[in-house]
């Protein structure tokens, strides 16, 4: 009798999280996709190739700042320089930078086809390689 009435407890036990498991795994909530028009990953945007509005690259992003209250206080841009050395880096605030999927075109991260890439393919600011120099460098 003790051991049916352990078997019937644990088995009471065990369906809440069995009933758990099986709505956050269901196919189709993983296959649905997330609504997020205009926003892209921070981790993404490291990497994205900078460009004046001559179409010239002359940097890329090498850091997302951060302030204390969670907002992006501006983007880190690299200048210069060959793997790195020698890289003059500035900072620029996101006011300065326009992000783009296209040469030309800047756009709010999302795509014609609905879907969502997450990150742009490149940034476009008002600037010459030479002027970027010509700025202070930024230091972490």
């Amino acid at each position: 009798m003790r051991l049916i009435s352990a078997v019937i407890v644990a088995c009471t036990l065990a369906s809440p999280l069995a009933m758990a498991q099986n709505t956050t795994t269901s196919p189709t909530a993983a296959a649905a996709p997330v609504p997020a028009a205009g926003q892209w990953r921070a981790s993404k945007l490291v990497g994205v190739n900078v460009y004046n509005e001559q179409n010239d690259k002359i940097g890329d992003v090498n850091d997302v700042i951060i302030d204390s209250t969670g907002k992006v206080a501006g983007v880190v841009i690299g200048v210069g320089g060959f793997l790195g050395a020698g890289e003059h880096n500035v900072m620029m605030t996101l006011d300065k930078v326009k992000f783009s999927n296209e040469a030309g075109k800047t756009t709010t991260g999302s795509t014609s086809s609905g879907s969502k890439q997450w990150y742009p393919d490149r940034a476009v600011v008002s600037a010459t390689k030479d002027q970027l120099k010509t700025m202070s460098q930024f230091k972490y």
